[in-house]
């Protein structure tokens, strides 16, 4: 399991609102703190891979200032490049962040992504579409292969959306100089949406990694009285999470652990308690039966993304 850190770098994020906030007014230092203390909780659990991007917020510069304490070459890093946070820590913002698939932008946002050599491993399109053209962008994927060669990386990206095995498809053919371009993907697959088990077998023969993002379905995989449709599968989460002495997050993560026994899956808590009940998916294993149990929930891609679409920035 690794820690995906956009809820450490920006204070809002898409998910079902849990109502927790403290009432207090933001503090950057505080909140800059508090995000380093996760990367450090996060380590000291025995998290080696850390996923980040420009788009949260100050959470790529984190890691950069993180990494040079730690100074551990066991440390595994993915970032992106597209997105740019601008809602300036602003939680009545209209707008949080930009997307620009241009090569000016990709050059712009590599000068400083490439801070997190010699640790980054994997670059990635950050939320590849075909509105932005950017898998017809000749210049984008020469230069995307050039940066492949020069720091030895797995280039890749990640998707987002109910077009997601499209994106794949056309991903997985381009070629450069002869050569696979993608090598890793960074996709949305949860009990819900189990739409990239069509490309299982390419997607497990990557010499990147795949990358599992949104396990917990922005949320709705845990249990709450918001989603009235899923309550078979929260009375099966929990007793599950009953059976196996852990919590409903913990059962949502083993399950996508052991349909891609090869993925990096994320974790994307942004304090301990949550951090430390998302790492118990490690400590158990699902039966067939359950697994298939579990399979049997999932739904059609249109609506899981047409319900997230109506999640806010909480």
């Amino acid at each position: 399991m690794g820690l995906g850190t956009a809820a450490i770098g920006r204070p809002l994020y898409i998910n079902v609102n849990q109502g927790v906030g403290n009432g207090e007014p933001f503090s950057l230092p505080e909140f800059k703190k508090k995000g380093f203390q996760v990367l450090e909780d996060a380590y000291n659990k025995g998290v080696r891979y850390f996923d980040t991007s420009p788009g949260y917020g100050i959470a790529e510069e984190l890691l950069v200032n993180w990494l040079k304490e730690k100074k551990d070459l066991s440390i595994q890093v993915s970032t992106k490049w597209g997105y740019t946070y601008v809602a300036n820590f602003d939680p009545n913002a209209k707008v949080h962040e930009e997307k620009e698939h241009s090569l000016v932008n990709l050059n712009k946002q590599w000068e400083l992504s490439k801070q997190l050599l010699p640790y980054l491993k994997v670059y990635q399109i950050h939320s590849a579409t075909f509105d932005t053209g950017v898998l017809d962008n000749v210049e984008v994927l020469k230069r995307l292969h050039e940066l492949k060669k020069e720091y030895k990386l797995s280039i890749g990206l990640s998707t987002t959306g109910d077009n997601q095995t499209e994106v794949l498809e056309k991903a997985l053919a381009i070629q450069v100089e002869g050569e696979t371009l993608f090598q890793s993907f960074q996709c949305t697959f949860n009990i819900l949406d189990q739409s990239v088990l069509k490309y299982k077998d390419a997607l497990e023969k990557l010499s990147g990694p795949f990358i599992i993002k949104e396990a917990l379905a922005n949320g709705r995989l845990i249990p709450n009285q918001s989603y009235s449709e899923y309550s078979g599968l929260y009375n099966l989460m929990t007793s599950l999470a009953l059976k196996y002495a852990v919590g409903a997050d913990a059962i949502a993560l083993r399950f996508c652990m052991e349909t891609f026994p090869a993925a990096m899956v994320l974790s994307g808590a942004n304090n301990n308690m949550h951090l430390e009940a998302n790492l118990k998916a490690n400590q158990f294993s699902l039966t067939q039966t359950e697994m298939e149990q579990l399979n049997a929930f999932g739904i059609a891609s249109e609506n899981y993304w047409k319900e997230r679409k109506q999640l806010e920035w909480n």
